[in-house]
């Protein structure tokens, strides 16, 4: 069963359990100090939804441990200085807190999840569950909304004199507890359906309850409404398990089990902040990579020159690039409107980004040996390298795809991200060798031969396609991070497009230098080194049609001397005979 298959099987299962912005995780058994939940960018009008189901530990005196959440806002997505350098004290239970966080404590003895927030967070309205959520405004609701309002403020005259919406009549509970007015946040003005004047409740007010159930396992939910500009951010969200900070080195920690619920989205909108405009984004790059593709294609159809595989190969990789983008889009499409995917359009994403990854390498791989250029045979040190690089980036899209898939808390999610990193950079090194082999033999060429200039011409242009491949790899391995780190949250699809932007720099100068040509010193095949070979390949066409025949010559020094000295002899003769008829 080829490597290819599988993991186009493993997409396939993959995909069908998926939950993508509506995530279901489910812990058991788990000792981590604390684990990542949940990372979101959010606009005004955000949400944010968290459901604790049959919460317990193991062993099982509860009460005597502290468990909780935090919750805190960047502005991009680095790395959390704040939680790296507090790696031996859980931070529920400092006494100081970040302006920035917002702790929710599990008070097991008393039933509550208590809520402690730091400065910047004091004003963060909180609720019990979805139902104490005051209704968002939408931007199709605008238009009806303000015609329910004018009707609601007739009404209100009608019934009680000349008063406005908001006047105290019926109250309801809010979560907090507190009574509200009726007309609070239900019909007002504003963007979000929320007013000026709206009273909500907020991180300094909210209590929690902790729900037992028949079994002892705890239950809880909050909701986190982001009301204002001043609360836009990216939010993370932690469970800490603050026992097994205490616990000596080695020693067995306090196990938990649970599954959450969790719920992003942004108004109308299930992406964060910045992926929003991925869709559109991944569409553009397709037709963009389509057309080139075309245009490609249309040249080796129309060239004069000879054009081999390896051509229509690049070819290949450019269409299945459009292809996967393509898919990508309508995937995030669906993610954008639904919050899941749709498992078809997932799993030819899935599949056209194994054969992408796959056949970019190999035609990477193929280039820099000089197959079908100059050479129709690979040698054994270069069919090793394939053997190694191509299961090696089969396992790295897998690992890409089960990061994907898999919830940021999963113990594998962060398992796969480390194999993914390593097998992706031995991938990349791997990939420098065969170009590294074909300069070193251009250059031991370029002093034996009587070739020396078109040996200089090929090196240098080798050397340009090793600087190409090392840039590229630089650029969306390494740059493309530092860009995700620093830039705002709202801005993060500013590093795919960095990134399928330099992938179509790369293609379009891979191409150019290596296009179909008389003038390209690539494709000229250097004589003198089959001179100096006993047994070698000797093409005896370039027609692309007849590519790859060739004759097996096996040609001693002492035969090819003989017929030198032949040839030598016979144009002499040729020389006198016609000398002698030069005056007739």
């Amino acid at each position: 069963m080829s490597p290819v298959f599988l993991s186009v099987l493993l997409v396939a299962l993959l995909s069908s359990y998926t939950q993508a912005r509506i995530h279901k995780l489910t812990i058991n058994n788990d000792d981590r100090k604390y684990i990542a939940l949940s990372t979101f960018g959010f606009y005004k009008g955000g949400i944010l939804n968290i459901n604790l189901i049959n919460f317990e530990s193991f062993p099982s005196a509860q009460e005597n441990y502290t468990f909780g959440f935090s919750l805190d806002r960047t502005m991009s997505d680095a790395m959390n200085p704040y939680l790296d350098t507090h790696q031996d004290q859980c931070l529920l239970e400092e006494s100081s807190l970040k302006s920035s966080l917002v702790y929710f404590i599990m008070d097991i003895k008393n039933k509550m999840l208590k809520v402690k927030c730091g400065s910047d967070m004091s004003n963060l309205h909180i609720y019990r569950d979805m139902s104490k959520l005051p209704p968002v405004r939408t931007k199709r609701s605008s238009i009806m909304g303000d015609q329910a309002l004018f009707a609601n403020r007739r009404i209100l005259f009608v019934s009680n004199g000349p008063k406005e919406a908001g006047v105290p009549g019926s109250a309801v509970v809010n979560g907090a507890g507190s009574e509200v007015p009726s007309g609070t946040g239900v019909l007002a003005g504003g963007v979000n359906g929320l007013g000026e004047n709206d009273v909500l409740p907020t991180c300094t007010s909210i209590q929690l309850p902790l729900v037992f159930n028949q079994k002892g396992q705890i239950n809880a939910s909050f909701v986190i409404f982001i009301a204002s500009e001043a609360e836009e951010g990216l939010y993370n969200l932690y469970l800490h398990n603050c026992q097994n900070y205490h616990q000596p080195y080695g020693s067995e920690g306090v196990r938990v089990n649970f599954t959450i619920h969790i719920e992003e989205r942004n108004v109308e909108n299930f992406l964060s902040a910045g992926e929003m405009p991925l869709p559109a984004l991944y569409l553009t790059l397709s037709l963009l990579f389509c057309l080139s593709g075309s245009f490609w294609f249309m040249i080796l159809q129309k060239s004069s020159h000879p054009v081999y595989k390896i051509h229509y190969l690049m070819a290949v990789l450019v269409y299945i690039k459009s292809l996967a983008l393509l898919f990508h889009s309508i995937n995030f499409h669906f993610l954008q409107t639904k919050g899941e995917h749709v498992a078809a359009w997932a799993i030819l994403y899935y599949i056209t980004h194994v054969l992408r990854g796959s056949v970019l390498f190999i035609t990477m791989a193929l280039i820099g040996t000089g197959w079908t250029f100059i050479k129709h045979i690979l040698s054994s040190r270069e069919k090793k390298v394939f053997m190694i690089v191509i299961p090696l980036q089969v396992l790295s899209n897998v690992a890409q795809i089960i990061i994907e898939e898999s919830e940021e808390g999963d113990i594998e999610h962060l398992t796969w991200l480390k194999v993914f990193m390593l097998v992706d950079l031995l991938c990349c090194g791997l990939i420098l060798f065969p170009v590294v082999w074909s300069i070193r033999h251009l250059q031991e060429a370029s002093h034996t031969d009587g070739k020396a200039a078109m040996n200089l011409r090929k090196l240098k242009l080798f050397r340009h396609f090793y600087v190409m491949i090392v840039v590229y790899i630089y650029f969306t391995r390494i740059i493309v991070y530092l860009i995700r780190m620093t830039i705002p949250f709202q801005y993060e699809w500013l590093d795919e497009m960095f990134k399928e932007m330099a992938t179509y720099v790369f293609f379009v100068l891979t191409a150019y230098k290596f296009r179909p040509t008389s003038t390209n010193p690539y494709f000229q095949l250097n004589m003198a080194d089959i001179e100096d070979d006993e047994d070698v390949d000797i093409v005896i066409s370039e027609c692309p049609m007849t590519e790859g025949i060739s004759k097996l010559t096996r040609i001693n020094q002492k035969e090819r001397d003989g017929e030198d000295e032949d040839d030598r002899e016979t144009t002499t003769m040729l020389q006198k005979r016609e000398s002698s008829h030069e005056y007739d």
